[in-house]
């Protein structure tokens, strides 16, 4: 009933940038956890940085000084700037949902990826 939507990849040359969104929608009381991850072909997923409900931002080392996450209310947001291709890949919306108040159960939900191709 949680659904995660990634939408604003594309094609963009090295140096330049891209904003990616995403949207939660359905069976939601909070959202205490949510993160950006991508994942190149023949590769495994990495996560590329997390914010938690206090707003407490994490990105990974390799994107650190270029990407900004950032959330408001049920929309995450990643702000790339100064592309490279290695950071070519699918990337996805991650989100640790509470469905009911006052319950220790989290539902893990993925969206289905936007792609992100950044050419040389």
């Amino acid at each position: 009933q949680v659904q995660l939507v990634e939408s604003g990849g594309g094609l963009v040359q090295a140096g330049g940038s891209l904003r990616l969104s995403c949207a939660a929608s359905g069976r939601i009381f909070s959202i205490d956890f949510m993160a950006w991850y991508r994942q190149a072909p023949g590769k495994q997923r990495d996560l590329v940085a997390t914010i938690t409900s206090g707003g407490s931002t994490n990105p990974a080392d390799s994107v650190k000084g270029r990407f900004t996450i950032s959330r408001d209310k049920n929309m995450v947001y990643l702000q790339m700037n100064s592309l490279k291709p290695e950071d070519t890949g699918i990337y996805y919306c991650y989100a640790k949902i509470a469905t009911a108040p006052l319950s220790s159960v989290r539902v893990d939900v993925w969206g289905q990826g936007t792609q992100v191709t950044v050419s040389s």
